[in-house]
């Protein structure tokens, strides 16, 4: 009998070994596994000093990872002046390598190694989160190369996340309607927004997937990394994401006096720096339930590895509630 394993976690000594064999990097002296969510990230010190993060893509709901696009898109935000977290090529010149294991082969990619802290809650550390994700997207404007595998467009952040959350385990004949009429209308009422504009999306810029440094002016500088749900896409799901993660995600929750001073903060700061047109600060209301619903259909892709208490029916039901919720939500400007 063969045992079908859903998804393995390779050690970091073995993750060494691998980056040594395919790298000109030269020997690993220190690994560490770092954390086990959506993919697998280790941190690797070598002989020379030189520190690199290492990440062991996985198999998604939309599909593979979108490595050629992701290590270009890096390239060329750099070039332009961005601070961002590039992509280190093998030996070969490949930006990923194939692992063999149990589950089928998965890539591996390494990135330059960034220190600092995560957006804290000041109005210097928001104010330069948001100056750089603007910039960001200043600087994708003008890119050119590899095609992204995924476009951040409706049919990928909401309607094919509803349909694998639909067919989870702890979804119920009673919700399942329920989550049906809030996708469906969530999509039509995008729509009649009319044209929104797109950006090359970092895809999840939540405060927690970039750095605020200090520069040597003695300014605060935000250094970003986690490009893995990078693509073309809506501008306001891009900036849906930050009040996302401020918001309670719960029935009852609402968004605090503190934390809606922060999100004036940050799309002021990203304003300073790049227009958003009125059609676009509306819409940002109706993308931070997108996100919500793109999050939950991740997960339900997620049951094999994770198991499906990972969102039990009871958090689903409560999902309904404050869907419903935010059907009405409005954010401060």
């Amino acid at each position: 009998m063969q045992i079908e394993i859903a998804q393995s976690t390779p050690t970091a000594a073995s993750i060494a070994m691998l980056v040594e064999r395919h790298y000109n990097l030269g020997k690993v002296v220190e690994s560490e596994f770092l954390r086990r969510s959506f993919n697998q990230v280790y941190r690797l010190s070598f002989a020379s000093g030189q520190r690199v993060v290492a990440r062991l893509c996985a198999e998604r709901p939309r599909g593979g990872p979108n490595v050629l696009f992701e290590a270009a898109a890096l390239e060329h935000l750099a070039q332009h002046g961005c601070p961002v977290s590039r992509c280190l090529s093998a030996a070969g010149g490949e930006v990923a390598i194939h692992v063999a294991l149990p589950e089928g082969h998965r890539e591996l990619m390494l990135f330059e190694y960034l220190d600092g802290e995560f957006t804290g809650d000041s109005i210097d550390d928001i104010g330069a989160f948001a100056r750089g994700l603007a910039g960001l997207h200043i600087a994708g404007q003008s890119y050119d190369g590899p095609d992204s595998t995924y476009r951040l467009d409706l049919d990928y952040l909401l309607l094919r996340p509803l349909e694998g959350l639909l067919r989870a385990a702890t979804m119920t004949a009673e919700l399942r309607p329920h989550f049906e009429v809030l996708g469906r209308r969530l999509h039509d009422d995008i729509l009649a927004m009319g044209k929104l504009s797109r950006v090359l999306c970092h895809g999840d810029a939540h405060g927690g997937n970039n750095f605020i440094v200090g520069t040597a002016r003695g300014k605060r500088e935000a250094v970003f990394f986690d490009f893995d749900e990078s693509g073309p896409g809506y501008l306001a799901y891009e900036l849906a994401i930050y009040p996302w993660n401020l918001h309670p995600r719960t029935p009852e929750g609402q968004l605090s006096d503190k934390a809606k001073g922060q999100w004036r903060h940050f799309i002021s700061a990203y304003r300073e720096v790049r227009p958003v047109a009125d059609v676009d600060l509306v819409a940002i209301a109706r993308f931070m339930a997108v996100r919500q619903l793109w999050l939950l259909g991740e997960y339900a892709g997620r049951v094999p590895v994770w198991g499906s208490q990972a969102m039990p029916t009871d958090y689903l039901r409560r999902q309904v509630t404050m869907l419903g919720n935010w059907e009405t939500l409005e954010l401060p400007l």
